[in-house]
């Protein structure tokens, strides 16, 4: 039986290689729900087969229902109704049936909502699965960050009224943030909320670029403070589709056409507030885009995994010049290329969702349960801050990094079909066509670069490398260590030189500054995967197959060899102080025409 999960190997490689044992301690915080709930569990093994188990469900899921209903669903698309309502694809309905039949609608949400409580690492990992079989679902099935945000800052009674339907998947959500003239910049969002005599909550105002602006649950971004511009001037608020919240349009866009895009007015309607009055964008919006963004990179790892498999069967089958195609060395060269970018992206990824989990467990943690003793509870801060510091600047380097990279894949699959690539026999357009959204929603590859750049420069990228340089690998490896060590040091007199300059020039290099910053942390990571000692093979079309231990050390030495000349180039770059794109912009670019 097909099934995305199992046909993986680097994906059940890294669950095997991911030390989750610690991440399971804190989620299961130590085990005490065991004697509460049926189907918690009590020890860190018992937790970690549950784990694997529903991945294997949903892979097969994915695989054998899915996937095969994506073209479909690409063709069809949405349908905006007489009445203002919103019909989803019939392939997208009944895949949303089949998730909340198989209980994943509330991965991470506490047990006593009836949700899984799965730490956001196996959350990221069914992501990418469910995103092989139809990106466009991926669309919906990733919004439970709106669940994960009303359990982290609504009151115990807005959790009752929704939580329970979300686990049971009878709702979805959407993330109502973005108005027409407010996009990336949400501090400039102008849909008013307003109170009555009885402290009753309104919304008016239209939204734009909603994904599944047409879900039961709605988390919108409003302004409660008419009188204070900018971001202290917003709140967060929760209120249901109903009479008064109108689809006006439904937008036609390139790809993912089964997850609907629309344009909503919010005329007068009752809303309830998530948390404080103030906090919307600084605190709630932030930590639910954060979110959004590993989501979205996990998305983009699913396209590119897709992409990378048709483009590898099609290369071994298709014949040129008395040949499979891929023993030519160019179609070769690309494929190597492509399997490892994807291996980059996954092993980015999945540390950043680790990361994430162990900020988001110190955070309760400090909040509901600190220690007694004043020198662990300073230690447990410490440890919150680095965790917190790490997520921070890992979430937009994963968001940045998979979603260039699943475009290129996408790219170079339709390149290895080549004119069958281009037509829609095969599904190769389909994901070309899927994967551009993933650089620009969520905040574009632009704005991502400006917001890991300041955590390169900080310290924080120093300090994650410092602690990767510190940990034990093989012997083998050793030259490869000394090239990251060098790489480091270029990576340290980059960021002198930058800060020198002030930051509009960290700004203008900041896309330089953070690839080497992503080929150093992934070199390492790569090292720790080929010094694993988790168990696994790599099937291949001849021969025996080779151990993963074995494969990954190649992929290391490739990785490590080819980054080192371009991390000394991009060095090199950003040092020149060529600052023309500051100072010659109306030179080197003419006016716009009537100017």
């Amino acid at each position: 039986m097909a099934n995305f999960y199992s046909d993986n190997e680097d994906i059940k490689f890294l669950f095997r290689h991911i030390d989750l044992q610690p991440v399971v301690k804190l989620q299961e915080e130590d085990f005490r729900f065991a004697g509460e709930f049926d189907y918690a569990p009590a020890d860190g093994n018992e937790a970690i087969e549950n784990y694997e188990m529903v991945l294997a469900s949903l892979g097969q899921l994915s695989a054998e229902f899915i996937a095969p209903r994506a073209e479909e669903v690409d063709k069809e698309g949405n349908t905006l109704n007489a009445d203002g309502t919103v019909s989803y694809a019939k392939g997208i309905r009944e895949s949303l049936e089949k998730l909340a039949q198989a209980e994943v609608m509330g991965f991470t949400l506490p047990y006593r909502f009836g949700g899984l409580n799965f730490p956001n690492v196996v959350y990221t990992m069914a992501v990418e699965i469910v995103s092989r079989a139809d990106a466009s679902l991926m669309n919906i099935f990733g919004l439970q960050g709106i669940a994960e945000t009303i359990n982290a800052f609504a009151s115990e009674e807005i959790k009752q009224k929704y939580l329970h339907k979300f686990a049971k998947g009878e709702v979805t959500g959407a993330m109502v943030l973005t108005e027409p003239d407010a996009g990336s910049d949400l501090q400039a969002v102008k849909l008013r909320a307003f109170e009555d005599v009885n402290g009753r909550w309104f919304l008016h105002g239209v939204k734009r670029f909603i994904t599944n602006g047409c879900g039961e649950v709605l988390l919108v971004l409003a302004r409660s403070e008419p009188d204070r511009s900018g971001g202290l001037g917003l709140s967060l608020f929760v209120c249901d589709r109903g009479p008064t919240v109108h689809i006006r349009r439904l937008e036609e866009k390139l790809g993912i056409h089964g997850s609907p895009t629309c344009e909503i007015f919010f005329d007068n309607t009752p809303c309830e507030i998530i948390g404080e009055r103030q906090r919307g964008l600084v605190t709630y919006v932030m930590s639910l885009m954060n979110g959004a963004r590993v989501g979205i990179a996990a998305q983009s790892m699913g396209i590119a995994e897709a992409a990378y498999n048709l483009a590898r069967d099609y290369a071994a089958s298709r014949r040129q010049f008395g040949v499979a195609i891929e023993k030519l060395p160019a179609v070769r060269d690309m494929l190597i290329d492509m399997k490892i970018a994807i291996e980059t992206g996954r092993a980015l990824l999945y540390e950043t969702s680790v990361m994430v989990d162990y900020e988001i467990n110190y955070t309760q943690i400090s909040e509901t349960n600190p220690p007694a003793d004043k020198e662990k509870s300073k230690e447990m801060r410490n440890t919150l801050k680095k965790y917190s510091r790490f997520a921070s600047m890992l979430t937009p380097m994963s968001k940045y990094y998979c979603s260039e990279m699943c475009n290129r894949a996408a790219y170079d699959a339709i390149q290895v079909l080549g004119g069958s690539g281009y037509m829609r026999d095969y599904a190769a357009e389909r994901y070309y066509r899927d994967a551009r959204i993933t650089t620009i929603y969520e905040g574009t590859s632009q704005l991502q670069i400006v917001a890991a750049v300041r955590g390169v420069c900080n310290g924080t990228a120093e300090r994650l490398l410092t602690e990767y340089a510190a940990m034990q690998y093989d012997e083998s490896l050793k030259d490869l260590l000394e090239k990251l060590t060098a790489g480091t040091e270029q990576l340290k007199r980059s960021i002198a030189y930058v800060k020198e300059n002030g930051n509009e020039y960290m700004d203008l290099y900041g896309r330089a500054i953070v690839d080497i910053a992503i080929d150093l942390i992934c070199g390492y990571l790569f090292c720790g995967q080929a010094s694993t000692k988790a168990a696994g093979q790599m099937p291949q079309s001849e021969g025996e197959p080779v151990s993963m231990k074995e494969r990954k050390t190649i992929i290391a030495r490739r990785f490590i060899s080819k980054a080192m000349p371009e991390i000394a180039a991009l060095a090199e770059q950003i040092c020149s102080g060529d600052k023309s794109t500051l100072i010659d912009y109306e030179k080197l670019v003419p006016p716009v025409s009537g100017e």
